[in-house]
């Protein structure tokens, strides 16, 4: 499910803005990417995350600032030593080239800054303040997920009402199924037993194929499935996970009709249902 969320917030000096962003994932994962300083709000944002959301790529960015620059700034010298370090068997064997000077400032920690004034608690009280807007931005983010969920509750209905109608064309067309066995069968044993084939033969032919023929399981099957769809999307709490599983057994029915079909007419609504339960498992995807 794709949404979006932001929230900007400010306290002392510090002014940050917080965007959550996701789309359409199978399972969840969170990817965050926060200001110099303050990592532990990346455990705040998976945390804020889980407690939200089922599925989904979910990406959040905090960008912070200060009003004025005040403090020490250094260069963590045995940290920018150990990176190096870590690259070199990579670099002489070839695989990466050495780094540029702008390009090692960059990785995290070697530029330490120190704020003056920015004592433990002052940090303290601003990263409680970015987390409660990271919780914030999610809350934005899973309501826009909300107001997307219930336009597509209406496709994916509708699709549903696709297949029950289907359903109920595949049930009209495999009621005529016995008879076009019969008729069959009887052709072909008069043709290779003539006056030998006996009446009894012939029934008894007949109600060995049209039993391996019978697709009343499989359509009883569709139609409790469909059921269980409805009740899924009427549901307030989350039914991705299942409703992709529902897709599966759905066209495990299909196709098991499709192999048992004797007449064309069944197989095409056959491969018709086919078609709109692909079109089912594509929407399903998107959902919660």
């Amino acid at each position: 499910m794709t949404g979006f969320g932001r929230r900007e917030g400010a306290l002392g000096d510090w002014t940050w803005a917080v965007e959550a962003r996701s789309v359409n994932g199978r399972n969840l994962e969170v990817r965050f990417r926060g200001p110099p300083g303050f990592d532990a709000l990346e455990r705040v944002a998976r945390e804020a995350a889980q407690s939200r959301f089922q599925r989904g790529q979910i990406n959040l960015n905090v960008q912070a600032k200060r009003a004025r620059a005040s403090g020490e700034v250094r260069i963590n010298s045995d940290l920018a030593e150990r990176y190096l370090a870590a690259g070199e068997a990579w670099m002489a064997a070839g695989r990466a080239t050495a780094p540029t000077a702008d390009g090692l400032l960059s990785l995290p920690g070697v530029i330490e800054t120190r704020d003056a004034d920015d004592d433990e608690e002052t940090r303290g009280a601003v990263e409680a303040a970015m987390a409660a807007d990271i919780g914030a931005a999610f809350d934005d983010l899973r309501a826009a997920r909300g107001d997307e969920g219930a336009a597509l509750a209406e496709v994916i209905g509708g699709i549903l009402n696709h297949i029950e109608a289907l359903t109920t064309r595949a049930g009209a067309e495999a009621a005529t199924q016995p008879t076009v066995i019969r008729d069959r069968l009887q052709r072909r044993l008069i043709e290779l037993a003539g006056e030998a084939a006996s009446e009894e033969r012939i029934l008894l032919e007949a109600a060995a194929a049209a039993t391996k023929a019978d697709v009343r399981e499989e359509l009883d099957r569709l139609g409790a499935h469909i059921i269980a769809g409805r009740t899924l999307l009427d549901q307030a709490a989350a039914s991705g996970r299942r409703l992709d599983f529902l897709t599966q057994e759905f066209m495990r029915e299909a196709n098991t009709l499709c192999a048992k079909s004797a007449l064309t007419g069944l197989t095409s609504v056959g491969l018709e249902l086919k078609a709109a339960i692909d079109q089912l498992r594509e929407q399903v995807q998107n959902v919660e």
